[in-house]
């Protein structure tokens, strides 16, 4: 798939890993400016892309810094082995992205709209959370070595609050002081093979809806005053690439039979997007897709994301000590 099938059909491309593959799919070539380096496990990869330069920020429409990609299939499966080993893996790179003293405040932001099942991971995660803010005033004692003050919030969207998110987050910051801001959303794969399937950790923050097309006030450090680190899971794929992919593969049949084969050459170079805008037309193209077991997917993925985000943040704490606080 090209980058101009995206920009005809105004597809914003959330995962760095996504649009690095495009880039470089059309160039030919490495993106100078880009470092690449990949790990295996036994049920996930990790691919951890590094934008260097500003021509390659450019080249890849996302700011310069650090974006891991956790590629984990098994995620979407009710296995408690191979979510352990994910939480581990995401706690071990999410730690490597910051470093907090041992008395550090921390806020946890979970985007979306808990009223949206494909959108309610952000609020999910929230809800298996470890909190622990109010214990060091309220329950010292019940505090072990090695937690930091955690505090959480899941602040809706604007068509419920009537209030811009990054503003509530901004207020919350300027009263609570945290040393870090970590922000969880819902985002928009360029595959189905993709959904459920792949935790994204950036450390240049997030545009709340850029997958869905809404532009929103980013959450970023330079709108909060702090470092913002933001941890994303696929939840939806653009119609519009779902009907791509399909017509492609289409047409390569049609080139690979000897009989069909001129009718494929005899297609204009634009006939694609034409159908699919067409297909789509009254939906502007805005349609979203999602599978639907989704409600047990964000349930799944969303106990993963909050284990390992609880073990990052309190070193003492493993997967079995956050299974016994969930339960």
């Amino acid at each position: 798939m090209e980058l101009d099938f995206y920009k005809t059909f105004s597809i914003n491309i959330d995962l760095a890993i996504e649009a690095h593959d495009l880039v470089r799919g059309q160039t030919g070539q490495e993106i100078p400016g880009v470092v690449v380096d990949r790990e295996k496990y036994e049920n996930s990869s990790v691919t951890i892309v590094k934008i260097v330069e500003e021509q390659a920020e450019q080249l890849m429409g996302k700011p310069r810094g650090n974006y891991i990609t956790i590629e984990a299939p098994s995620l979407r499966e009710n296995n408690r082995l191979a979510q352990q080993e994910i939480a581990e893996v995401l706690a071990k790179k999410l730690s490597s992205l910051f470093n907090l003293p041992e008395k550090a405040n921390i806020l946890l932001v979970g985007l979306g709209n808990w009223n949206a099942t494909p959108d309610a991971l952000g609020p999910k995660v929230i809800e298996h959370s470890m909190v622990t803010r109010h214990l060091f005033k309220y329950a010292p004692e019940e505090l072990g070595e090695g937690m930091r003050s955690v505090s959480a919030i899941a602040p809706g969207v604007l068509g419920i609050t009537g209030i811009e998110t990054a503003e509530i987050i901004k207020g919350i910051v300027e009263k609570i002081k945290p040393e870090l801001v970590i922000v969880i959303d819902s985002l928009a794969a360029g595959s189905v093979d993709r959904i459920a399937a792949t935790i994204q950790i950036a450390d240049t923050g997030i545009n709340p809806g850029s997958g869905i097309g809404n532009q929103r006030t980013g959450i970023n450090q330079a709108s909060m005053g702090v470092p913002v680190i933001a941890i994303g899971i696929p939840t939806v794929v653009h119609a519009a690439v779902i009907a791509q992919v399909t017509v492609e593969h289409f047409l390569e049949q049609l080139k690979e039979n000897p009989v069909l084969n001129q009718i494929y050459q005899n297609l204009r170079p634009d006939f694609t997007h034409q159908v699919i805008d067409q297909v789509l037309q009254p939906f502007a193209g805005n349609l979203m897709v999602t599978p639907k077991e989704i409600d047990s997917l964000i349930l799944n993925t969303s106990k993963t994301v909050a284990g390992g985000i609880s073990m990052a943040l309190h070193p003492s704490i493993n997967f079995e000590d956050f299974n016994i606080y969930l339960n």
